[in-house]
């Protein structure tokens, strides 16, 4: 209901926050200042032993892991997800990393990445969406971090089902195998930030990783702009 009512909201003010509702001013674009400070964020990015980065101990070798914000069903981060993903706001994942990104620039565990490297779509989704939600959010971390997106660096070549209501073994199945390394001479010897929307068993973000340590990069790091606070190493 109150999503419902921001929208009809927005047919008549365009220029309101996606959160709130309430008009934004000339300075703000998408979330209001109230909103952004209320944002419920981890700050994993200054911990390596936050929980996000317990979850790939012993599955794979990374550097650190963080999220942007902590994601549950209903909370404000939902919102601006759904929003990004299937309601056509596309500049609200350059925003989003870049305010992520002002962050990491000044953590020692992400302050010497080379490069960022983004979940890939599947050709098909891609066409049927019209764009890549983490590739956005990658655009605008590299803005901030003043680093390069690797676009086309990596594949997805397989079309799989939703992640969505998996098991952590029934997503790890759904994933395996799927993606591709196809420029691998851009990433040797690199500090590379993997980058996608929301961590949930962290199933698909492993995958990715896994094949870009085939390429022999310095080493992987991992951000998002949200994690489920059930995601569990278990």
């Amino acid at each position: 209901m109150i999503r419902f009512l921001r929208d009809f909201i927005s047919l008549f003010y365009p220029e309101v926050c996606l959160v709130c509702g309430e008009g934004l001013n000339s300075k703000e674009e998408f979330v209001c200042t109230m909103c952004m400070y209320k944002l419920p964020k981890t700050n994993y990015h200054t911990n390596t032993d936050n929980p996000l980065a317990k979850v790939f101990w012993g599955r794979v070798e990374v550097n650190a892991v963080a999220a942007y914000c902590h994601y549950q069903k209903g909370n404000s981060v939902q919102d601006l997800v759904h929003e990004l993903k299937y309601n056509g706001k596309k500049q609200l994942g350059t925003y989003l990393g870049k305010w992520y990104g002002n962050d990491l620039k000044e953590s020692p565990l992400f302050n010497k990445v080379d490069a960022i490297v983004y979940i890939p779509l599947h050709p098909t989704k891609l066409k049927k969406r019209g764009y890549n939600q983490s590739a956005l959010f990658a655009e605008g971390l590299a803005q901030s971090m003043v680093v390069p997106v690797l676009h086309g660096a990596l594949s997805r070549v397989k079309n799989t089902d939703t992640q969505t209501r998996k098991s952590r073994i029934e997503r790890w199945a759904n994933v395996e195998g799927i993606f591709k390394v196809d420029k691998p001479e851009e990433l040797i010897n690199k500090h590379v930030l993997l980058v996608d929307d929301i961590i949930t068993t962290g199933a698909t973000i492993e995958a990715c990783a896994v094949e870009l340590l085939k390429a022999n990069p310095a080493s992987i790091s991992i951000a998002s702009i949200g994690c489920a606070d059930t995601i569990s190493a278990i």
